[in-house]
């Protein structure tokens, strides 16, 4: 996995994530097609985007015996090369519309929502006051919307991260309410957003533990992933 120069964001650990699918907006090994007609109706951005290709998955998949806090490392550092890529996709024409998707597929599929869980905490606070958004989705999740409609349970797990839109997400992050306001005036002024901050994943992580939150993230239990399914 390539690091985006970021001001020397350090690299992850090696091999707890096997890249099956580079970025594309029509990926073959994950079917996205009759989960985004389905999830569209919540959401009108979406179909929106995919029209103009500017939704973008990779796919990567759980090494066998990879420790979790390798995995969350991973996970956190493909983050970090989306927001970077939308960053400066923003401010052009249709902006609000692009989307980056990082699918976790293998492994344990219920572990899947701790492993997401660090990283779009940390992601989210990180990007949320330059303006971008990161959503997790875990497989089989079930959910409503606001108006108290179900949700499709999605076919696979993946973290998203796109252009937020002002008027609208604040109201998303209720349990956090600096993080509500801040992305209420964001304004991506170029920062690095990991200035004063340390780059290596187990000391952000360490930073994030300590944003206060009702609903912050329980570490997943430290033990290997399951061997992939066949």
């Amino acid at each position: 996995m390539n690091t985006p120069d970021i001001g020397g964001a350090s690299r992850p650990s090696a091999g707890a994530l096997r890249l099956v699918e580079g970025r594309t907006s029509e990926p073959r090994t994950v079917d996205i097609s009759d989960y985004l007609r389905a999830v569209a109706a919540h959401c009108p951005f979406l179909m929106p985007s995919v029209a103009r290709g500017q939704m973008g998955w990779t796919v990567y998949e759980i090494a066998t015996d990879a420790q979790a806090d390798d995995v969350e490392a991973e996970v956190f550092h493909a983050g970090v090369q989306a927001a970077e890529w939308i960053r400066p996709l923003t401010t052009r024409p249709h902006g609000p519309l692009v989307c980056e998707n990082i699918v976790l597929l293998g492994g344990d599929t219920t572990a899947h929502r701790a492993l997401l869980a660090w990283p779009h905490w940390v992601l989210k606070h990180l990007y949320g006051p330059v303006g971008l958004m990161f959503g997790k989705f875990w497989t089989d999740e079930e959910g409503t919307d606001r108006r108290g409609r179900r949700i499709p349970a999605p076919p696979f797990s993946f973290l998203a991260a796109r252009c937020a839109i002002p008027p609208v997400d604040p109201r998303f992050l209720t349990d956090t309410p600096d993080l509500a306001q801040s992305l209420s005036t964001a304004v991506d002024d170029g920062r690095n957003v990991f200035q004063g901050l340390p780059y290596e994943w187990k000391a952000v992580k360490n930073w994030a533990s300590s944003l206060l939150s009702p609903q912050r993230p329980v570490p997943p239990v430290k033990r290997s992933a399951a061997p992939r399914s066949s």
